[in-house]
Formats: C-alpha cells, sequence, structure tokens
C-alpha cells in the first residue's frame, strides 16, 4: 500500500452527459440489444457512441490518447493475425446494427481486462457513462463470470462513471422457485 488516496466519486467528477460520449463494452456474439440500447441512448443525449471490443488473449503495448491501443498476444506462439478478423467481424456488426440509428459511432480494439481497457479509453474520449450487458445466458457464461468477476461490477467498483446494464435475460418471478 503506496499511502495515497484514491479518487472517489463525487459531484465534481461527474461528467455531463450531453455532448459527452458512452462507451459500450461489446462481446462477440452479443445480442444486439445492448448496441441498440446504447445508441439510443447517446441519440438522446447528443453524444457519439465508442464500442469497444477487449481481447483478453492480447495485453496492451501502448495506449493512445485518441484511445486507440498497440497490443500483443499474451501468447507468444499464438497467430498474430486472429485477432484482425474478430476486429473485422466486430466493426461489421456495429456498422450493421447501428446503420439507422442516426448516432455518431467509432470502434476501438482493446486488449487485456475488459474493466480497464474500458476504461481507459473512457478517460481517453472523455466519455460521461458505461453501457454494458449482462452476462450471456448459459452455465459456460456464469462459469467464466464466477471465475473472471462481472465486467459490470468491476467497472462500478473501480472508476467513478456511471454504468448502464442491459439485460439479457430475466427471470421470471412467478415461475422461480426458492430453495
Amino acid at each position: 500500500m503506496t499511502g495515497q488516496s484514491v479518487p472517489q466519486p463525487s459531484t465534481d467528477r461527474i461528467v455531463d452527459p450531453r455532448n459527452h460520449p458512452l462507451v459500450v463494452g461489446l462481446v462477440p456474439g452479443q445480442p444486439e440489444l445492448v448496441l441498440r440500447t446504447a445508441a439510443r441512448w447517446s441519440r438522446t443525449l447528443g453524444a457519439a457512441l465508442y464500442c469497444a471490443y477487449a481481447d483478453p488473449s492480447r495485453f496492451t503495448v501502448e495506449e493512445f490518447d485518441d484511445g486507440t491501443v498497440r497490443h500483443a498476444p499474451v501468447d507468444p506462439d499464438s497467430v498474430e493475425d486472429s485477432w484482425k478478423a474478430r476486429e473485422r467481424d466486430i466493426e461489421d456488426f456495429v456498422a450493421t446494427v447501428l446503420r439507422d440509428e442516426g448516432v455518431e459511432w467509432h470502434t476501438r480494439y482493446l486488449a487485456g481486462r475488459p474493466d480497464r481497457a474500458l476504461t481507459h479509453l473512457a478517460r481517453a474520449v472523455d466519455a460521461s457513462a458505461f453501457v454494458v450487458g449482462t452476462r450471456a445466458p448459459g452455465v459456460g457464461a456464469r462459469v467464466r463470470e464466477l471465475v473472471e468477476g462481472s465486467v459490470a461490477v468491476h467497472l462500478s467498483h473501480h472508476q467513478h462513471r456511471p454504468v448502464l446494464v442491459v439485460p439479457l435475460e430475466v427471470v421470471d418471478w412467478k415461475v422461480t422457485v426458492w430453495r
């Protein structure tokens, strides 16, 4: 422990939502609901939308002022170009979903822990908030979240911007039986 205090959320750290971008965290294969929700908030606020994916199989070598990063594979024996196809797929997904939404948007391919990568991007573009989805349905996603943790929870505990969480699946309380 260095003895330095960590800046805490406060009214003087609020970024006015009007005309300040939103950062939306994307995951390949994610339902378009997260991106469409972010686009509608972005349009309402008159703000740009930064659509970002943080690749956990890569690490950040250098961060730039525009929120982009230079990155390298965690596994030095991996195929270096495999991430480029994923980046194109994400850009195509964003372009298709946002074609008729009427918002200015940008994509960013980031590296490393999603919460840290998204926080860097938000600082770089002076974003007012984040938009992320809940975990995907299924046992595999539950196990992954148990091991890695929730991006929304990590964001809400490690930086000062609000986090809008878009539900991707809900539980019907009428049929849920607590045991």
